[in-house]
């Protein structure tokens, strides 16, 4: 849950780094707005899904269709 926002930040301190600094693809912004706008929806997913592990949600899962109602 704690690395997934440290690699969003390292991504966009990454960016602000890169761009503008070359002329290679890397130092385009369109790249960088791609990767993040993709891995950020991901990286959220995850800590939420971090969140409810460490609550125990995961701990019984249900073993037929009847006790999901």
């Amino acid at each position: 849950m704690i690395i997934a926002p440290a690699v969003i930040v390292f991504l966009v301190l990454g960016a602000i780094h890169n761009i503008g600094a070359g002329t290679k693809d890397i130092n385009k912004p369109i790249p960088w707005v791609i990767i993040i706008g993709i891995f950020t929806p991901i990286a959220i997913g995850l800590m939420i899904f971090g969140y409810y592990a460490l609550k125990g949600e995961y701990d019984k899962l249900p073993q037929s269709s009847e006790e999901l109602i």
